[in-house]
């Protein structure tokens, strides 16, 4: 693309490296400017299939090493759309010429016409993996549980593991100390009031994912949470739902 093409596109913002999960799947840590002094960390979760495929979720552009990186791991096929986290989509589908994936009323928006809608049940690019779909929120949101090597829940902004992080500025540390994040296994909790509807309650959706087996979590936001990941998602569902 030339330097034009590439100004249509948000820019790319501070990002650490790609790092392994598990066989086959990896994740990089990027950055976003939320407001000004408040630069928030957002993830990236990369998926390889069978035949070289990488799906990408959440995506976060990189800068010309991280993108050598990522070819380096096999072919960017699909770009997945699992919540509300998609500014670098578009850059994504226009380098790769990708299949777009998005969550139900997003796969209905104008700029994501033609993609392939996520629903619970729907096949998806990779093997030993399921979609789950809330029920009860009031705008589409799906998590993906991949049922290998001990379970890895992957989400958008529903269950975040907040851990200290340099991309973070000052004064974001400082306001989500505040805000109440910065703890294991959470539901994020400004997702959680835009997403509970009035006189409503989250807790039977979240009953539902926790009934799946896993022991890593990887959201949207936050970092890495390597062990023990179904049984802290039930204490918090039990100190913030029921």
């Amino acid at each position: 693309m030339t330097q034009k093409e590439l100004n249509v596109f948000p820019k790319v913002e501070p990002h650490g490296n790609i790092e392994q999960i598990i066989n086959n799947v990896w994740y990089v840590t990027g950055s976003v400017v939320l407001k000004p002094l408040i630069r928030l960390i957002r993830n990236m979760i990369i998926v390889r299939n069978e035949d070289g495929e990488l799906t990408l979720i959440n995506s976060v552009r990189l800068d010309e090493a991280g993108e050598k990186a990522l070819d380096a791991l096999g072919k960017v096929t699909h770009i997945m759309k699992i919540g509300g986290h998609g500014m670098d989509d578009a850059y994504y589908l226009n380098r790769y010429n990708a299949t777009h994936w998005a969550v139900g009323s997003g796969a209905k928006d104008a700029q994501n016409e033609g993609s392939v809608a996520l629903v619970e049940g729907i096949e998806l690019p990779f093997a030993d993996a399921q979609l789950f779909e809330f029920r009860d929120t009031v705008k589409p949101e799906t998590g993906i549980i991949l049922e290998r090597d001990g379970g890895l829940l992957i989400t958008c902004d529903s269950v975040q593991h907040w851990v200290p992080n340099n991309l973070m500025s000052f004064g974001a540390k400082i306001i989500t100390r505040l805000l109440g994040f910065q703890k294991s296994a959470q539901i994020g909790p400004a997702w959680k009031k835009a997403q509970t509807a009035p006189n409503s309650s989250l807790l039977e959706d979240f009953n539902r994912l926790a009934a799946f087996s896993f022991e890593r979590i990887i959201g949207g936001h936050g970092g890495l949470l390597e062990s023990n990941g179904q049984a802290l998602l039930k204490a918090t569902i039990r100190r913030e739902l029921s």
